[in-house]
C-alpha cells in the first residue's frame, strides 16, 4: 500500500497548473484541427493559387527554420556537445545580418513580391520563372525568418557559452528575465490593441504628415519617399517585434532552463519534435513548388472525369494560369491533414503518462511554432500589424506555459477541490475560453471574417454601434478570469 502511494503522488498537480496546460493543448487543437486545415482549404479552392503558394511556402519555411533551432540546441548542449558555442555566434550573426539586410530591402523599395509580372525567366506552363507565377516568393516572410534564425543562434550560443563556465545545471524557475520579458511583451501587445481599437495607423498617418499620408504627392511637397503611412508603420511594426521577440525569449529562455537538468532523458525526444516539423516543411515546400505541374498533370486526368472533379479552370486555353482546386479536392486535402493531426493528439494523450517529458517539450515547441507560423503567413503590408498582435499573444501562452511546466507533478497542496472549487474551475475555463474568442475576433485576414464585432479605429465614433465589442470582451471577460484564477491558485487545490 505504501509503494502504491509514492507511485501516485507525483501524478497530483494544482488544478491551476493543469488549466494552464488544458488551455495550451486547447489552443493547439484548435489551429491543428480547425484553422490551418480550413486555411488550407480555402486558399487551394480560391480563384488564384497565388494566396496557397504564398502560404505553404511561409509554413514551409518556419517548419524548415524550427528544425535548424532543434539542432542548433541539439548540438550545443547535448551531454557531449558537438560544436564549439562560438561557431554559432558567428554563424548566427551573419545570418541574422543577411536577414535583416533583405528584410529591409524589400519592405522599403517595394520588392516584397517576387517575381513581378514583369519578370520572364525560362517560363514554362505559362509562368513568369519556369512555372512559378507572379508574388509566389514573399521576401518579407524570408528576411524575417532568416534574421530570427540568426538571433536564435546567437542567443543559444552565448547560453551554451555560460554553461560551460558554470557547473550549475539546475532549473532556477521563472527567473526576473524572464517575467520581465513576458511583462513588457504583454504591456506592449495591449497597448497597441488599445491604440489600435480608437485609432487606425491610416489615422495617425494623417495627422504625423498630413501633405503626404498615404501616397506620395509632389504636387503637395512631399516628392518621397517617406509618407505618414510609412512613418507609422515603421514605428509600430518596430514596437510589435519588440514584443515578439521579448515573449519568444521569454519562451527560449524558459525551454532551457526546463530542459536542462533533464537533458539525458529530454534531448532524444526534442530531436523528435524537429524530425516531425522538418518532414512538414519538406511537404509545404513541395506543394509550393510543384502546385502547378500538380494541377496540370491532375486537369488531365480523363478516368470517369477525375481531372474535372478535382480542378476548376475558368479559362480552358489558360492552364494551369487559371485553374484551382475543386470544393472536393479541398474537402479530400482537409481530411487528410485533419485526420494526421488527430493521431498526433490522440497520441499524445496515450503517451502522456509514459513519455510526460516528450509531450510536454512538444506541446510547448509547437504552441510557440504556430504563433509564428500565424505572423509568417499573413505578412501583407495590410495584415501585418495584427498578425504581430495575434502572434505575440500566442507566444505569452507559450512563455506561460513552459514556466508552469517546472513543478508539473509536484504535490502543491493538500486541499481537496469542493464544489467552491469546481465553480471556479468551470467558470474561469468558460471565461477564458470567451475571452481568446473575442481575441481571435480582432484579425481583419483576407481569409476570414471576425466572430465578434471589431472595427479598427472606431472607437471614438460614435455614430458606429458594436464596433468594438471584441475589446470590450477580453477586457471585461479577461479581468474576470484573472480574478477567479487567482483564487484558484491562491487555494492550491489539488487535481
Amino acid at each position: 500500500m505504501q509503494q502504491a502511494t509514492q507511485r501516485e503522488v507525483p501524478d497530483r498537480i494544482s488544478w491551476a497548473r493543469a488549466m494552464i496546460f488544458a488551455v495550451g493543448f486547447f489552443f493547439i487543437a484548435a489551429l491543428l484541427m480547425g484553422q490551418i486545415p480550413s486555411y488550407i482549404n480555402l486558399e487551394m479552392t480560391s480563384s488564384s493559387l497565388t494566396g496557397f503558394e504564398q502560404g505553404v511556402l511561409a509554413l514551409g519555411v518556419i517548419c524548415i527554420a524550427a528544425f535548424v533551432m532543434v539542432q542548433v540546441i541539439v548540438m550545443l548542449f547535448d551531454p557531449k556537445p558537438l560544436v564549439p558555442p562560438i561557431i554559432f555566434s558567428v554563424l548566427g550573426l551573419g545570418i541574422g545580418v543577411l536577414g535583416l539586410a533583405l528584410l529591409l530591402w524589400a519592405a522599403y523599395t517595394g520588392n516584397q513580391y517576387f517575381p513581378a509580372a514583369g519578370v520572364k525567366w525560362n517560363p514554362v506552363l505559362g509562368g513568369n520563372i519556369l512555372w512559378l507565377e507572379p508574388a509566389a516568393i514573399d521576401f518579407v516572410m524570408l528576411g524575417s525568418v532568416i534574421m530570427a534564425v540568426g538571433i536564435g543562434m546567437v542567443f543559444y550560443s552565448f547560453l551554451a557559452i555560460r554553461e560551460q563556465r558554470s557547473p550549475d545545471r539546475s532549473d532556477p524557475g521563472t527567473t526576473r528575465a524572464i517575467r520581465t520579458m513576458i511583462t513588457v511583451g504583454i504591456v506592449l501587445l495591449i497597448a497597441f490593441m488599445i491604440m489600435y481599437t480608437f485609432v487606425t495607423d491610416q489615422t495617425l498617418a494623417a495627422m504625423v504628415y498630413p501633405q503626404c499620408p498615404t501616397a506620395i504627392n509632389a504636387a503637395k511637397g512631399c516628392p518621397g519617399p517617406i509618407t505618414g503611412l510609412f512613418i507609422v508603420d515603421t514605428l509600430l511594426n518596430v514596437i510589435l517585434a519588440i514584443a515578439i521577440f521579448c515573449t519568444l525569449g521569454a519562451f527560449a529562455l524558459r525551454l532551457h532552463y526546463l530542459m536542462r537538468p533533464v537533458r539525458k532523458r529530454t534531448m532524444s525526444g526534442f530531436y523528435m519534435v524537429g524530425i516531425v516539423v522538418v518532414q512538414v516543411g519538406v511537404v509545404c515546400l513541395l506543394a509550393w513548388f510543384l502546385i502547378y505541374p500538380l494541377i496540370t498533370w491532375i486537369h488531365s486526368w480523363t478516368l470517369i472525369g477525375l481531372g474535372n472533379y478535382l480542378t476548376v479552370c475558368s479559362k480552358k486555353s489558360v492552364i494551369p494560369g487559371s485553374c484551382g482546386f475543386s470544393q472536393q479536392a479541398g474537402y479530400i486535402i482537409n481530411a487528410v491533414i485533419t485526420t494526421n493531426n488527430f493521431v498526433l493528439l490522440m497520441a499524445a494523450v496515450y503517451f502522456w503518462k509514459a513519455k510526460r517529458n516528450l509531450i510536454v517539450i512538444a506541446g510547448v515547441t509547437t504552441t510557440a511554432l504556430l504563433a509564428l507560423a500565424t505572423l509568417v503567413v499573413h505578412m501583407h503590408p495590410d495584415e501585418l500589424l495584427i498578425a504581430m498582435l495575434i502572434s505575440g499573444g500566442s507566444l505569452v501562452l507559450a512563455a506561460v506555459w513552459t514556466s508552469v511546466a517546472r513543478r508539473e507533478f509536484a504535490v502543491v497542496g493538500e486541499s481537496n477541490l469542493g464544489c467552491l472549487g469546481q465553480w471556479l474551475v468551470i467558470g474561469t475555463c468558460l471565461l477564458i475560453y470567451l475571452a481568446a474568442f473575442a481575441f481571435f475576433s480582432i484579425p481583419g485576414f483576407r481569409e476570414t471574417n471576425p466572430n465578434i464585432p471589431f472595427v479598427p479605429g472606431a472607437g471614438l465614433s460614435a455614430g458606429i454601434r458594436n464596433s468594438i465589442n471584441a475589446v470590450v470582451v477580453i477586457v471585461l471577460i479577461g479581468l474576470l478570469a484573472a480574478v477567479q484564477f487567482y483564487f484558484l491558485a491562491r487555494n492550491r487545490y489539488k487535481v
